[in-house]
């Protein structure tokens, strides 16, 4: 709108909006997406963007001087509508919602449980497939290091061969014991989803269980007089020891959470997630969000929480965060809903689960804090490249649309051209 008074045709729409949940888009004269809201009652959110202005918060105001026309999706309950605004802001990221910055596919580990000789391998693409995956991680070398760490403790199959059991002669991991050779027939498929069992077991942070059927194993294998087997599931034993010693965080009990810091400093945000299962922090992860200038912390934490659940691969059934999320009883639904079991969400009050949460903030604080000098040290190198080009190209001011065109064929024919700006 260019001006405050509400046009015939949003007038128009108004009025025939149902009272029932839902999700709406607002756009701008140019048909852009520019704000994706959710709703219990569409009637009445919808229209509150359109009563008097006096009152309304800056951004608020900014966004209804801007809206020409808006649509609406209809959904079942608040639920189904908080998981469909999520979808929508991934996809359109208008200006003026909460946006998470960069959102990339994060790499997993994969397991196939569904082939008869299951490899672990990196991934970034989530399937519905029936495999397993485990993650995300924070970045492709922690991912790696995972993956190197999972291979010397567990004897599963690295190749990409197919699996006939008709090799003559295994490869150089059998000999080395990095694999119990499937190629070979040296074991049998029970065997080797024994291995790819406790491979799944240790990622999940289940340790213990690991520990408890490999020493059980090697006691069989010693009663069977099987001594070079139980002396490789000693090795083996002693070493997944050592590594859970190093890995495990002492002050935290047993537990299957994802705990959540905050730091703001002006229209960004940053968010830190540790990801902790069973005894060990398998990980931790920095979000960076978007337009955030005017909004609560409740409603920076919710904006973020539906985006980022509504991709990840694992919800835990307990979320701990700073503050309470706007709509908390709506989140944990969502949450449940993906899990397929309940999940709370909670501030802790006291005790480790807080010291945990402060943590969260700290490091948050520190990493934004740390992008902040890159994104200032790259707007002054993007600044002083801009004014060479202006003298370089005898522009009369910067220059602040670039646009760049190539174009390519095969002997004259088949053309193609691209822009980029």
């Amino acid at each position: 709108m260019a001006s405050s008074t509400v046009s015939e045709k949003l007038r128009t729409q108004l009025k025939a909006l149902p009272a029932r949940p839902g999700v709406y888009l607002m756009r701008n004269a140019e048909g852009e997406v520019i704000y994706v809201g959710k709703a219990a009652r569409l009637k009445d959110r919808v229209r509150s963007y359109f009563g008097s202005p006096h009152g309304m918060e800056p951004k608020t105001r900014a966004l209804r001087e801007q809206v020409e026309d808006f649509e609406y999706i209809v959904v079942a309950n608040p639920g189904e509508a908080l998981l469909l605004e999520a979808t929508l802001i991934k996809r359109h990221q208008p200006f003026f919602n909460i946006r998470l910055k960069d959102d990339k596919r994060y790499p997993y580990l994969k397991i196939d449980v569904q082939n008869p000789w299951p490899r672990v391998y990196i991934t970034r693409r989530i399937e519905k497939d029936g495999a397993r995956y485990f993650g995300p991680y924070a970045s492709a070398g922690s991912v790696r290091a995972t993956l190197d760490l999972v291979k010397k403790l567990f004897p599963w199959r690295s190749c990409t061969r197919e699996i006939t059991g008709t090799d003559p002669r295994p490869c150089l991991d059998y000999y080395i014991k990095r694999c119990i050779a499937p190629c070979t027939a040296y074991c049998t498929p029970a065997e080797y989803a024994e291995v790819i069992e406790q491979v799944i077991l240790f990622l999940e942070g289940k340790s213990d269980h690991v520990l408890r059927r490999l020493q059980h194993q090697m006691e069989e294998a010693a009663e069977r007089m099987d001594f070079e087997r139980a002396a490789l599931l000693r090795d083996q034993l002693r070493a997944i020891e050592r590594t859970v010693e190093r890995q495990l965080v002492a002050t935290i009990k047993k537990e299957e959470l994802d705990a959540f810091g905050l730091a703001r400093d002006g229209d960004r945000a940053c968010v830190q997630v540790y990801f902790i299962r069973g005894t060990q922090m398998i990980g931790r992860d920095n979000f960076v969000l978007e337009g955030v200038t005017d909004a609560p912390d409740s409603a920076v934490l919710t904006s973020f929480l539906q985006q980022y659940y509504e991709s990840a691969q694992y919800v835990p059934r307990l979320v701990v965060v700073p503050a309470p999320p706007e709509g908390a009883e709506e989140i944990e639904e969502m949450l449940a809903q993906r899990r397929g079991a309940g999940v709370e969400v909670r501030v802790p009050e006291r005790g480790e689960k807080r010291r945990l949460v402060a943590m969260a903030n700290d490091n948050a604080r520190e990493a934004l804090e740390q992008m902040q000098v890159k994104w200032q040290a790259d707007t002054s190198r993007t600044a002083r490249a801009l004014d060479q080009l202006r003298e370089e190209l005898a522009l009369p001011a910067l220059p602040h649309r670039i646009e760049c065109y190539d174009n390519s064929n095969i002997q004259g024919t088949s053309a193609v051209s691209s822009m980029v700006v």
